[in-house]
Parts: C-alpha cells; structure tokens; sequence
C-alpha cells in the first residue's frame, strides 16, 4: 500500500487552492498544516504539497523524466465526473484532450485529464461509465 506523495510545489497557495479542492472533492481530509505545506489524508495514504526553499523551478514538467500525472478513482458514475469537471476550472484546472473527453485514454476508460497552473496532471477516473455511446 502507499504510504504517502510528497509534490513539491512552486506556490503553496496555488497548490492547496486547485489540488486540495481536488483531493476534498474526492473524499480526502485535510490532515497537516505547516507554513510550508499542507497534506491530506484517505484511509492510511496521504498527499503532501510542500513549497521547499531547495525547489528548482517554478513549474511542473509531466513530460520530463518523473512523475506524470497521479490517478485517483471518483466516487460515483459519469454524472459525477462530469459535475466535478465542470467545478475544476473555477479551482484552477484545464481539461487536456477536450476532443476525446471522456474517453481520452480509449473507449473502455471513462476518466478526465486535468492540468493545473503548474503543470501537474490527475487522471480522474470512473469505474461504471457505461459506454461511449452514452
């Protein structure tokens, strides 16, 4: 089991606006607070965002060696994926792959592809889509 993921984040602000939404949305509860950093918690995994002085940058990069994107199931059917990407541009994100939403990842994987102003990637995924029909 995991036990945690530390994002380093050039904007603590930023960070906890559009990817604590995200994580709150999801279920997930704010778990510790610090100046530099915020995380929160499902069952024993939890995500940091941590503004560390020894970051080098000021974005995120999916498509450098590294972490790509990080998944997480939606509670729910398609009606509620749809409502929580219809929410997540007032919260900072952008929806990838608008053309081929929902079905960006192929006709059997109903999921959203978000970026946020840094450049991270989540995969919001939904296990009872139905089908591309739908």
């Amino acid at each position: 089991m995991l036990h945690h993921v530390e994002l380093w984040v050039p904007d603590l602000g930023r960070a906890a606006g559009s990817l604590g939404w995200l994580l709150e949305r999801l279920g997930w509860a704010p778990y510790q607070d610090w100046p530099a950093g915020r995380s929160w918690r499902l069952g024993e995994t939890y995500v940091v965002v941590e503004q560390s002085p020894a970051l080098r940058g000021d974005r995120h990069d999916r498509l450098r060696p590294g972490l790509n994107h990080l998944a997480f199931h939606v509670p729910g059917d398609r009606a509620a994926l749809d409502a929580l990407v219809e929410e997540a541009s007032a919260h900072g994100w952008t929806l990838l792959f608008p053309d081929r939403h929902p079905y960006a990842g192929g006709a059997e994987h109903c999921a959203a592809y978000l970026e946020n102003a840094d450049g991270f990637e989540v995969e919001l995924v939904v296990k009872s889509a139905g089908t591309p029909a739908d």
